[in-house]
């Protein structure tokens, strides 16, 4: 099982670094240490400090070599601005139906945040792209095998919250096709040196959960 090779992530490791609580001073830096490590999908959420700077800046540097959107977004006039400036990719917490169809309207990518397979196939109709299966810890890897059995097998799912290099394994074997990692990677005050470190040991960690799944 190769989990690396869904068509959706195309090359990318498919772990998204959320970087919640970043700030502009901070966002080019910490953008060259995640490509380094491998990452190459970003979300900003929106209620870090001046989110929509920080995402435009890392977009003016990635020149292409990153998929960049924001998290935590949860109106259309949201997604509204971060097409504005760029952006390609957006993630909410929730599953809002409205805010799925006007992401897929602008020609950008959605991920929204489901807990059930109401939930899931719900957004599904609604466009998704991939099911973001939040918060990770609370379905459990039974629950997440449970409701992989019924949704479209194409589908990517991924595990937010509460999954990191220890677990990879086990949400793999559970039918996850990534990840998003908030506070392992990144939390404010940490330096981009620090972040590299975190996102190096994420990335080895996942290939290796994939190599052995």
């Amino acid at each position: 099982m190769n989990t690396m090779t869904h068509p959706l992530f195309g090359s990318s490791i498919p772990i998204i670094a959320i970087l919640r609580g970043i700030t502009p001073p901070e966002a080019n830096d910490v953008f060259d240490a995640l490509i380094d490590a491998g990452i190459t999908l970003i979300e900003v959420p929106l209620n870090s400090p001046d989110p929509f700077v920080s995402i435009a800046a890392m977009i003016k540097r990635a020149d292409g070599r990153a998929k960049i959107g924001a998290g935590t977004v949860l109106t259309e006039e949201q997604v509204v601005a971060v097409k504005d400036i760029g952006g390609t990719l957006i993630v909410s917490p929730n599953a809002d139906l409205a805010v799925i169809r006007k992401t897929k309207a602008l020609g950008m990518e959605s991920y929204p945040g489901v807990f059930t397979p109401s939930e899931a196939f719900a957004a599904l109709g609604a466009g998704a792209d991939a099911l973001k299966f939040f918060p990770a810890e609370l379905i459990g890897t039974s629950g997440i095998k449970a409701m992989k059995a019924v949704l479209p097998k194409h589908v990517p799912v991924l595990a937010v919250g509460g999954a990191n290099e220890t677990n990879f394994g086990d949400f793999i074997q559970a039918g996850c096709a990534g990840f998003g990692i908030g506070s392992n990677i990144y939390k404010p005050g940490m330096t981009a040196a620090e972040v590299g470190e975190r996102a190096r040991k994420l990335v080895a960690a996942f290939k290796e959960a994939t190599r052995v799944a």
